[in-house]
């Protein structure tokens, strides 16, 4: 028996619409199997398309009937509810002072916490379910001052940055990689664990770029010896050269070389101001985001077996910053800095 509905021509264009557009996949199920209806397809056809049972078509049907498409979006799943939720906030308070460090250390506390004694997937489920992920942890230099470094995004960064986003100005984080050739050990997915070759000798290349906080153009100077003084002259002029008219502030850190008198008097003569970052601030510097970028792309997990292969892969690399690396950058190198609280004592989270 093949049931008629007569469909109008406004219904046809909502089912027709939300098939593809609703938020909830088995909303989207139901238009699909109206739509074919309304397409005058036998039952049969349309549970071959839509890949349902002829049962479960004629609840979709009869859900229509009943309340027409309000009552086809309706959603009527049970969600059983876990019984933690009701412990939700003292479960939260306790593991943002005191955060687990393995599910099975998580399951303990929380039983301690609520008598509640729940498996291994549950607890996990649970903990994803308020915003918990097993997160690495990151490290802040010992010497760190994080209201210097608030104090320095607010009062000398953020009008700097303002000034470049309307082309007022050019600002450029400056910094320094030395890329050793030696094994950068990476994460694969593999069905027994691999080894890579470790190459000979430990010459390393020397990079010292500036990138351009808003178009992330990058200019470099490279060698294989060591990075000093006249390298950032050299990196001064070039900048200048490629923007002659235009005030250019180099955002920097406090490497000795970058402080000393010939860098200042090029800095004047050429007209770039030097600003230098909080001491221990390589979190302000979005340069070391390229640096962690570059070893992820180009080194890790990957065997060069002399020196001069490892440089240009490395050369490559950076050469493609503007092209094939643009939407990883441009994602990667977004003008968000971490900052930490002041007050947060750290250490009590190994106490």
């Amino acid at each position: 028996m093949t049931l008629r509905i007569a469909f109008s021509e406004a219904e046809k264009e909502t089912i027709n619409r939300e098939r593809y557009h609703h938020p909830h996949a088995h909303v989207r199920k139901k238009m699909e199997a109206l739509w074919l209806k309304s397409q005058g397809l036998s039952h049969q056809e349309i549970c071959r398309l839509a890949s349902i049972s002829e049962t479960t078509l004629w609840r979709y049907l009869n859900e229509y009937q009943r309340g027409g498409l309000a009552q086809i979006q309706q959603l009527n799943f049970h969600r059983p509810e876990s019984e933690l939720v009701a412990h939700q906030a003292q479960i939260e308070a306790h593991f943002r002072d005191h955060p687990p460090a393995t599910i099975k250390q998580a399951m303990a506390e929380i039983e301690t916490l609520t008598g509640l004694k729940r498996s291994e997937p549950q607890v996990r489920t649970f903990l994803k379910s308020i915003g918990m992920r097993c997160r690495k942890v990151g490290m802040i230099p010992a010497k760190a001052d994080p209201q210097k470094q608030a104090d320095f995004i607010t009062q000398e960064l953020d009008p700097l940055l303002a000034e470049a986003k309307t082309g007022q100005r050019k600002v450029f984080f400056v910094d320094a990689a030395h890329f050793v050739l030696a094994p950068f050990l990476g994460m694969l997915w593999s069905f027994t664990r691999l080894f890579i070759q470790a190459p000979s000798g430990r010459q390393r290349f020397n990079v010292l770029a500036a990138l351009d906080a808003i178009d992330h153009a990058l200019i470099t100077v490279t060698n294989d010896s060591y990075i000093n003084a006249l390298s950032l002259c050299d990196l001064l002029r070039q900048t200048r050269a490629l923007h002659p008219s235009i005030p250019i502030t180099y955002i920097l850190d406090n490497a000795r070389y970058q402080k000393c008198k010939i860098v200042w008097e090029l800095a004047q003569e050429l007209e770039i101001d030097l600003c230098y970052l909080p001491p221990y601030s390589p979190n302000l510097n979005i340069i070391e985001r390229l640096w962690k970028f570059v070893k992820k792309e180009c080194l890790y997990s990957t065997y060069y077996a002399d020196f001069d292969r490892f440089k240009l892969a490395i050369s490559t690399c950076l050469s493609h910053t503007h092209d094939t690396h643009k939407v990883a950058l441009d994602s990667l190198l977004t003008l968000n800095f971490q900052t930490f609280d002041p007050i947060e004592n750290l250490s009590s989270l190994t106490s």
